[in-house]
């Protein structure tokens, strides 16, 4: 990243100024939240860029830094000084037993231990060293190289590492196939069409980007040759698994074919399209992989490293680095609108001027940033006009329901007496929004009726995130924001989002995070929806969903999920106590109504007690999730802003006796303006 444009969130960050005479104890009276507040905003307010915006830092596992040295190797940068670091990064966070996590405390995971050793090779660290010998036996008791995903094994053929036999076919011929038939490019998620397109032109191309000599993957292996599990066939022999499998046979028995008549139309329609996306973003997808193998692909192509579209591709993705301390992490995304939005509201929750400059700022910054171009969700929801936002600085394509929601609650309380371009922000963004529902009632994140399940059988499809399906989480905050514009029950859309809400609730009263660790994330995201639809919180729905947020408070007032709860629903609710997940909770239970409860006393005294004098918290554990089981997230800020939330909130309930639920005040009504449709 580049010094101008990164605000990079420190730990111990700036020190706010406490008014005289006030002192922090752990008691909930209202002179105690309120200087946690005080000094949770002074925080958030000298946080905020000069430009309006807020960016906090954006953590991952060490599959990113692994991964960013193979592709240092493949730029012909091996000597760089860049993997000299990022090898240190990755060694540092070796655990004892060998391996690496995906998230914090969690345990050696194969595709991060493979990457890890890979990628230390190319860095210079002997097989025979002890840490790469301890990793290696690791590999073994994983289950060997043949085990790991799809992904992982691609990226070692294309080094010459392993043969492209064990990997499935990616064929660029799937740009031909037209949107009406079931398996097409839009059927796919988001985030899988920008992974896959330029890997289909990399597998077509095949470039010679062989491992430096000495440098081999064959003692990974437990059994040398073996079929990896995702390409055997299944049991049943009448399955979608076979079908995908035996099309996959197909398909590589057509690449070895003199003649493939369609490969080159094919090729073409795939540099057309990755090349329109790359126009109106800085990277493509403004994700990780997807911007990686952009590059991977553009180098394939020209073989040029000074071609001017694949250096300004590059320069994108070094924005993602960051170096400190003599090592080099890099960044999955980077979130400036997510975090703008979030910190709005914890700021107007707290009681800041709705036309004070900074919420101003941010405001003109967020609609300035609304995209109104058409993108990849046009080709399913053709009716809508444009008018989400993002989650990065500039992603045209690929607007989200998730952003766009928090960025309208942001906007519907600011005081800007330049209304006008911000009314008609709002009112494009709530059309938007609200154009986005898929059939059975719910939101997904970038795609409308994205949900096709018999294509998770594809062989690459074992990322677990091939489609985006409608999730609780986003439906509810679709509902909270089109509540705070007095959107509530008795429109035919909102009736229908909280049937989907009810088909989804899990048996001991929770709700699956699919974007937040986890059930803790989707139950409070709930609560939150269906008080702002209107709904009667004391029925059975809502009152089972309060009664787990207290069964799985912890001693000390706290709360807090592991990742592991994915791989494991028994888990839910379990794990080190956070103040994000504790700050969910708490806002969970306050929309329930909560607010004098003495669990609700227990967590805030928890986030007095834990609030360090700068006025931010503490949080090692990821609490975001990218796609369940396979990869999270760190949001640097989560720690902060969401606390601040809280605390506003609880201050609110106990402020107004009597209250029932945190009522907030709503937005401007733009009922009238925005088209519902079924």
């Amino acid at each position: 990243m580049t010094p101008e444009a990164r605000l990079q969130v420190q730990e111990g960050g700036p020190v706010p100024t406490v008014a005289p005479g006030h002192r922090q104890n752990a008691c909930t009276g209202s002179t105690s939240v309120e200087q946690a507040i005080h000094r949770a905003v002074s925080w958030l307010l000298s946080a905020q860029h000069r430009d309006g915006y807020w960016w906090g830092e954006l953590e991952a596992d060490t599959t990113l830094e692994s991964d960013y040295i193979l592709y240092l190797h493949i730029l012909g940068e091996l000597n760089s000084k860049k993997v000299l670091k990022l090898a240190t990064y990755i060694r540092d966070r070796q655990l004892p037993d060998g391996g690496w996590n995906i998230f914090y405390d969690g345990p050696s995971e194969l595709n991060a231990t493979v990457k890890a050793w890979v990628a230390l090779r190319l860095a210079g660290d002997s097989a025979c060293s002890p840490h790469l010998e301890r990793a290696c036996k690791k590999i073994h008791e994983l289950g060997g190289l043949e085990s790991t995903n799809s992904y992982v094994r691609f990226y070692l053929a294309m080094v010459g590492a392993i043969d492209w036999s064990m990997v499935p076919a990616i064929p660029p011929e799937i740009m031909l196939l037209p949107t009406w038939f079931p398996v097409n490019l839009y059927e796919m998620s988001s985030w899988t069409r920008g992974i896959v397109i330029p890997l289909a032109i990399v597998h077509a191309l095949k470039p010679d980007w062989r491992l430096p000599a000495g440098v081999a993957v064959d003692e990974l292996f437990t059994r040398p040759g073996a079929a990896p599990p995702s390409l055997k066939w299944d049991v049943h022999i009448l399955s979608w698994k076979n079908f995908f499998l035996a099309l996959d046979r197909c398909l590589k028995l057509y690449e070895r074919l003199p003649w493939n008549p369609l490969r080159r139309l094919a090729l073409a329609r795939a540099r057309q399209w990755m090349l329109e996306r790359l126009e109106r973003s800085e990277g493509l997808g403004t994700i990780y992989p997807a911007m990686m193998n952009s590059i991977f692909a553009l180098f394939a192509e020209c073989g040029d490293r000074t071609d001017p579209l694949l250096a300004r591709e590059v320069s994108f993705l070094e924005r993602y680095e960051i170096e400190q301390e003599g090592s080099l992490r890099v960044q999955p995304c980077i979130s400036p609108l997510w975090d703008t939005a979030i910190a709005m509201v914890s700021l107007e929750e707290a009681g800041l001027d709705p036309s004070h400059e900074a919420l101003l700022r941010a405001a003109r910054w967020l609609v300035r940033n609304q995209i109104l171009g058409p993108g990849d969700w046009r080709v399913k929801n053709q009716k809508a006009a444009p008018g989400g936002w993002a989650f990065e600085f500039r992603n045209d394509f690929y607007p989200d329901v998730d952003d766009t929601a928090f960025v309208l609650m942001a906007l519907s309380r600011i005081g800007d007496p330049q209304s006008g371009p911000l009314r008609a922000a709002m009112r494009r963004g709530l059309a938007w929004l609200v154009s986005m529902q898929n059939r059975d009632g719910g939101w997904g994140a970038f795609d409308h009726e994205n949900n096709l399940d018999f294509l998770n059988n594809i062989p690459f499809a074992d990322h677990n995130a091939m489609l985006d399906p409608s999730c609780p989480d986003i439906t509810a905050r679709s509902l909270e924001a089109l509540g705070q514009y007095g959107i509530r029950i008795g429109h035919h859309q909102v009736n229908r989002a909280i049937r989907f809400i009810e088909k989804t609730q899990d048996r001991r009263g929770c709700w699956l995070g699919r974007w937040g660790v986890n059930y803790i994330y989707g139950t409070w995201q709930v609560l939150s929806g269906l008080y702002a639809a209107g709904c009667d919180m004391s029925k059975p729905m809502m009152q089972r969903a309060v009664a787990w947020l207290k069964k799985v408070q912890q001693a000390n007032g706290g709360w807090g999920e592991s990742c592991y709860s994915y791989n494991d629903p028994k888990t839910a609710g379990q794990g080190p106590v956070t103040a994000s997940q504790t700050a969910w909770a708490l806002l969970g239970l306050l929309a329930a109504g909560e607010g004098h409860s003495q669990a609700v006393k227990n967590g805030i005294e928890y986030l007095l007690r834990t609030q360090g004098p700068d006025g931010n918290w503490r949080e090692d554990q990821f609490t975001g999730t990218g796609f369940p089981k396979v990869f999270y997230l760190k949001y640097h800020l989560y720690r902060l802003y969401f606390p601040l939330m809280a605390l506003a909130r609880y201050q609110a309930s106990i402020v107004h006796e009597g209250h029932k639920g945190t009522r907030r005040k709503r937005g401007p009504s733009l009922c009238s303006f925005v088209p519902f449709v079924d």
